[in-house]
């Protein structure tokens, strides 16, 4: 593949916990005389989409049409959210949640350095995630791909019922999971672990070999077309029936690995929507997560930075 395709034909939506990343930029001169911590005068403050409103911004600046579906709370934070989704062309339905607070992210970046994260969280309630999963339903037959964006904060409760009906209506479910037990994503098309979270779920590998084994159980046990391994400085591997594929990661500057896992799952849902075959599909999104690497805190790619990066790789 040399050139970046038209993702405009692309539908995706994106399903999930959002939240709302604020960094605190400052910088540190000197140690607090009450404690021995850094003082951060703060000079500039930034609001970034994070969770599944991250993923759907990488879709959307990737040209797909996205839409976004989630729980807020009735705050300030949840209003922040709104317009920013709006401002990036989203069609999003954030259901307020009167009962709590929306997902807040803060970190204190000194120096080009995160020094401290503070996270600010409740668990959704019963009704509106029920109301959720009936707009789900109701959203799926103007779509071509589900992205499952599972940040373990409570709006995925009824995430196997959203796998069954997107697959019973068929579409492609992408998932990005959490926690240790796998068991609810069964069914999906493909799920998106890192190499933390696998062996949270399958334990050690010594080698090459004992991965691919644990992986392709995992994989079979779960009805998983297929099963992609994010690997930072190993690259990625997706284990499919009877084969296994490997992109290696490009040589560059890491300077942030946060947000990287949701550009990789954005840029393989797009291609998946235009029904790219799966080596494309994960050497694309390889290079897209190997760009976002490179800034600072939760980002997207562009076209431009996109369609650059596949031309070095050519060469």
């Amino acid at each position: 593949m040399h050139q970046l395709p038209d993702f405009s034909a692309a539908r995706i939506l994106v399903v999930g916990d959002v939240m709302l990343d604020r960094y605190w930029f400052g910088d540190v001169s000197r140690i607090s005389p009450e404690a021995p911590v850094p003082v951060v005068k703060v000079e500039r403050s930034e609001e970034r989409p994070g969770g599944a409103a991250n993923v759907a911004r990488n879709c959307a600046s990737l040209g797909a049409r996205v839409g976004l579906l989630s729980v807020v709370g009735n705050d300030e934070a949840g209003r922040i959210l709104q317009r920013q989704m709006e401002e990036g062309g989203i069609a999003a339905s954030l259901l307020p949640d009167g009962a709590i607070d929306t997902t807040v992210k803060l970190r204190v970046i000194g120096r080009q350095q995160q020094l401290l994260r503070i996270d600010f969280e409740t668990t959704p309630s019963h009704e509106v995630l029920q109301a959720k999963l009936a707009e789900f339903e109701q959203r799926l037959a103007g779509v071509d791909v589900v992205i499952l964006s599972d940040y373990g904060k409570g709006g995925l409760a009824h995430i196997g019922d959203m796998i069954r009906l997107a697959r019973a209506a068929g579409k492609k479910v992408l998932v990005d999971p959490k926690g240790e037990d796998y068991s609810k994503y069964r069914g999906a098309t493909v799920i998106t672990p890192n190499r933390s979270e696998l062996r949270q779920v399958v334990g050690r590998w010594s080698d090459e070999a004992q991965l691919a084994a644990k992986a392709q159980q995992l994989r079979s046990e779960l009805e998983l077309d297929a099963l992609l391994v994010t690997r930072s400085e190993e690259g990625m591997s997706l284990y499919r029936d009877g084969e296994a594929l490997h992109q290696p990661a490009r040589a560059q500057e890491v300077f942030d690995v946060s947000g990287a896992g949701d550009t990789v799952i954005a840029t393989l849902a797009a291609m998946m929507a235009l029904g790219a075959p799966w080596g494309d599909a994960i050497h694309l999104a390889n290079l897209a997560g190997g760009v976002v690497v490179g800034k600072l805190g939760t980002a997207t790619v562009s076209r431009e930075e996109l369609s650059a990066a596949l031309a070095a790789d050519a060469n």
